[in-house]
C-alpha cells in the first residue's frame, strides 16, 4: 500500500502585481502530459508571466535540485509537474530523476507541436531576467 502525502503550501512569494509563485511540497506524483495553453515554457507565451516569477523558480533548474516546477493551472491543492519543465528543464533535477527511476514519471510527455524554450535560462531571459543575474548562474 502506497501512502500519499498531502500537498501543503510552504511559501508564497509575490511576482508582480497580479502574479505569485507558490511553493508546494508533498502531494501525489502527477504530471501534465503536454504544455497547457499559457505554459511559461511555450515560446508563444513569452511575456505572460513577470520576470520575478522566473527568478523565484530558477532553483528548479539547478543541478541536483530537489524542488520542482509545477503547472500553474494545476493549483496548490492538486499540484502536478509542468510538462514544459519535464521536457526542457528537468534533466539535472534530482527529484525528477528519482521519480523517473521509480516509474512515477513515464516517457509519455509531449510538446504537442508547440515551440518550447530550450532551457530554463533561455525561458527566463526571454521573459526579462537579465543574463548576468546571479539567480541564473547555477541553471543548467
Amino acid at each position: 500500500m502506497t501512502v500519499k502525502s498531502r500537498a501543503r503550501t510552504t511559501q508564497i512569494r509575490q511576482a508582480g502585481e497580479d502574479h505569485q509563485v507558490v511553493t508546494v511540497e508533498g502531494g501525489s506524483s502527477t504530471y501534465r502530459r503536454r504544455p497547457c495553453q499559457d505554459c511559461p515554457w511555450r515560446k508563444d507565451a513569452t511575456g505572460v508571466f513577470p520576470a520575478e516569477a522566473f527568478r523565484h523558480s530558477a532553483s528548479t533548474a539547478y543541478d541536483m535540485a530537489s524542488n520542482t516546477f509545477a503547472c500553474h493551472q494545476s493549483g496548490a491543492e492538486r499540484p502536478a509537474l509542468c510538462a514544459g519543465f519535464l521536457l526542457r528543464g528537468s534533466d539535472h533535477n534530482l527529484a525528477v530523476r528519482l521519480k523517473r527511476m521509480q516509474g512515477t514519471i513515464q516517457d509519455d510527455v509531449t510538446d504537442a507541436g508547440v515551440l518550447l524554450h530550450e532551457s530554463y535560462r533561455d525561458m527566463a531571459e526571454a521573459n526579462g531576467v537579465q543574463p548576468d543575474d546571479a539567480i541564473l548562474s547555477q541553471c543548467r
